[in-house]
C-alpha cells in the first residue's frame, strides 16, 4: 500500500509485483530481461541491494511501465508510444518486442474477465491475421505507401517469414482466448477492401492469379466471420464475440485491452503500426468512449437475423465484383 512515506523506489517494486503478481515469475522475467542470476534478482527484490539506474530504466521501458506513476509526478499529459515495426524484414530487437508483445497476452488464456474491443475500418487483426494471403495484402499495401524499397512495388514480392507467421498464430491464440469481445465495423469495410484490391491489380502490381487467390480468402474470411455472427463467439473456443455493423464512416482502427494483468489501447496508424499507452485513466476513457460507439451500430451477431444475412448476402456480392 502506498503512503505518505513510501518512496518512489518503493513504488517501482511494488510496480513489479502488480506486473506479475507470483513471485517465481517476477523472478524469471527479472533473470531474464537483465540478464542476473537468481540470488542477484531475489537480493534486487527484496531490497537488500537497489536495481541500478539502467536497470531500472531497461525496466520500465521494456515493460510500459510509467515514470510518472513511479515518482507520483503528474504533469496532466498521457504517455502514448508508437513503435514503428518492419514487417517485411524485422531486425532481432524488433522481432524480440513483436514476442514480448504477444507474450504479454498469453494469460488471455487463463483469465476468466478478458476484454478485447476493436472499432475500425479495416478487418480486424484477430479475424484477418489467420488468412495469410489477405494479411500479405495489408503489408503490401503498407509497404506500397510507406517503403522506400522500389523492389516491394509488386504483391509477389512481399512474403512472410516462417518465425512471423509463428508469432501471428500465437497472436490470434491468444486473442480468441478472450473472455469478451466486440468489433464495430466500418458499413464499407468490404467495398474499401476490393477498391483498393481492384486498383493494385489496374496497375499490374497484382497478377490476375494473385487477385483470383485475395478473393478465394475473402470469401473464407466471409464464412468465419458469418459464423461467428451466428453463434455469437469464436466456433475455436466458444468465448463470446459481439458484432457490430457502424452506420457512421470509422476514420481508423482503434482498440484497447482489458484484464487484471494487462490495460492498454491502441490508435492504429499508418497501416501496420500502433500508437499505445497503458495510462489507466486513457484506457478508462478509451473503454468508455468505444462502448458509447454502440448507439449508431447495428448489432448483427446473434440477434437481428435478417438484417445480418441482408449484410453478408450483400458483402459476397461486393466480393463476386473483385
Amino acid at each position: 500500500m502506498i503512503t505518505e512515506e513510501t518512496t518512489w523506489y518503493d513504488v517501482f517494486i511494488e510496480l513489479l509485483h502488480e506486473k506479475y503478481p507470483k513471485n517465481a515469475q517476477l523472478t524469471y522475467e527479472i533473470m531474464n530481461l537483465l540478464c542476473l542470476e537468481r540470488e542477484a534478482a531475489y537480493r534486487r527484490l527484496r531490497k537488500d541491494v537497489a536495481f541500478t539506474a539502467n536497470e531500472i530504466a531497461k525496466i520500465v521501458t521494456s515493460w510500459n511501465i510509467s515514470l510518472d506513476e513511479i515518482i507520483g509526478v503528474h504533469s496532466g499529459k498521457t504517455p502514448f508510444r508508437m513503435q514503428a515495426f518492419n514487417y517485411l524484414n524485422p531486425s532481432p530487437k524488433e522481432f524480440g518486442y513483436l514476442q514480448k508483445r504477444v507474450n504479454a497476452l498469453d494469460h488471455f488464456q487463463t483469465d476468466a474477465y478478458s476484454e478485447y474491443m476493436e472499432v475500425g475500418n479495416r478487418f480486424p487483426r484477430p479475424i484477418n491475421i489467420g488468412f495469410l494471403t489477405l494479411y500479405r495484402f495489408l503489408i503490401f499495401y503498407w509497404a506500397y505507401q510507406y517503403s522506400n524499397n522500389e523492389s516491394l512495388r509488386e504483391f509477389s514480392k512481399v512474403t512472410i517469414s516462417k518465425d512471423l507467421c509463428k508469432e501471428f498464430e500465437r497472436y490470434k491464440n491468444n486473442l480468441i482466448h478472450v473472455k469478451n469481445t466486440s468489433f464495430i465495423l466500418d458499413e464499407m469495410i468490404f467495398e474499401a477492401f476490393v477498391h483498393s484490391v481492384d486498383y493494385y491489380h489496374s496497375i499490374s502490381a497484382i497478377t490476375d492469379k494473385e487477385k483470383e487467390l485475395i478473393k478465394e480468402e475473402l470469401y473464407g474470411l466471409l464464412e468465419y466471420l458469418s459464423e461467428i455472427a451466428n453463434k455469437g463467439c469464436y466456433p475455436e473456443t466458444g468465448n463470446k464475440v459481439n458484432i457490430y455493423i457502424s452506420q457512421l464512416t470509422i476514420d481508423t482502427n482503434y482498440s484497447y485491452y482489458y484484464s487484471d494483468k494487462l490495460k492498454s489501447c491502441r490508435i492504429h496508424a499508418f497501416g501496420k503500426f500502433d500508437i499505445t499507452t497503458y495510462d489507466s485513466d486513457m484506457v478508462a476513457n478509451f473503454r468508455t468512449w468505444m462502448n458509447l460507439k454502440k448507439r449508431s451500430v447495428i448489432q448483427i451477431s446473434e440477434v437481428n437475423e435478417k438484417r445480418r444475412i441482408e449484410y453478408f448476402a450483400k458483402q459476397r456480392k461486393i466480393v463476386d465484383s473483385l
